[in-house]
């Protein structure tokens, strides 16, 4: 599933070449996990002032409204000049005067939705429940301390909730919480504030250096351009199960946290 890193390389890739064309076209194929809100042809005409992302959320802002993308379990986007016959995957295009935004979906979990506002029910609906961006000034120490403390469940399992703090998947958590030695299954409110900001600055780096490394790619993802991410090489925990720790040598264990598999070293992250 593209996470946060995953999202941010694809906005990063497009949004320059993108900002301030014309909307020429759109083209709906099969229906995703949400429907549009709006007449497609209602979206002609309009120009495209920025993208945006909220969370795994990518917001392109238009004349009247927005539209907010979400790339699912297996969606990923293309930005180009090739405007050839879409593929079965292929489920819809934003036709513009600077070139084609396609979004391509397998598994159809994604979604392109259209709200009047960001502060309208419809993107509330879906924008209204995340927390803070951790790659902002707001991520502070105190902040997340205090979003932890409310938390009884596995520390693991509220990184991933997405809602003391957005955007920290699977990948992610596994590696951030290795990074600031913190076992998986250690219920949130037990968190110290020592090292509640130790993880806070985890999770920063994590994410950065996932973002500078073009984010990761497990099966197919890819970002605008079709390039594909790098972080998964330098993982130090997760989907390295029975291999030894680059820390300590101790082998990497796995276990199951809300259907998801989690990746730990047992000797660098003991409680």
């Amino acid at each position: 599933m593209p996470e946060l890193p995953e999202v941010e390389v694809t906005r990063l890739s497009f949004a320059d070449r993108i900002a301030q064309a014309r909307v020429t076209g759109v083209r709906v194929g099969k229906a995703l996990r949400w429907s549009l809100g709006c007449q497609p042809e209602s979206l002609l005409g309009q120009r495209v002032l920025g993208v945006r992302r909220r969370g795994k959320y990518l917001l392109v802002d238009l004349d009247q409204g927005l539209l907010l993308w979400h790339l699912g379990m297996s969606g990923s986007l293309r930005f180009s000049d090739d405007r050839s016959a879409p593929q079965a995957h292929d489920h819809f295009d934003l036709d513009t005067d600077r070139g084609l935004l396609r979004l391509n979906d397998p598994r159809r979990f994604g979604a392109v939705v259209y709200a009047d506002s960001q502060d309208s029910p419809q993107a509330q609906k879906l924008l209204g429940h995340l927390g803070v961006e951790p790659l902002g000034s707001e991520f502070d120490a105190q902040r997340f301390h205090l979003g932890l403390k409310q938390r009884r469940t596995a520390i693991k399992q509220v990184l991933l909730a997405g809602e003391v703090v957005v955007g920290v998947g699977n990948i992610y958590a596994s590696e951030a919480l290795f990074l600031a030695g913190i076992r998986p299954t250690l219920r949130a409110d037990r968190v110290s504030r020592p090292r509640a900001d130790k993880l806070r600055r985890a999770i920063v780096d994590v994410l950065a250096r996932a973002v500078q490394k073009g984010g990761s790619t497990l099966r197919d993802f890819s970002n605008a351009d079709g390039q594909q991410g790098y972080f998964q090489l330098e993982a130090m925990v997760y989907d390295r199960a029975g291999e030894p720790c680059r820390v300590c040598g101790n082998l990497i264990r796995q276990l199951r946290q809300g259907q998801r598999s989690t990746y730990y070293c047992a000797i660098c992250q003991k409680a």
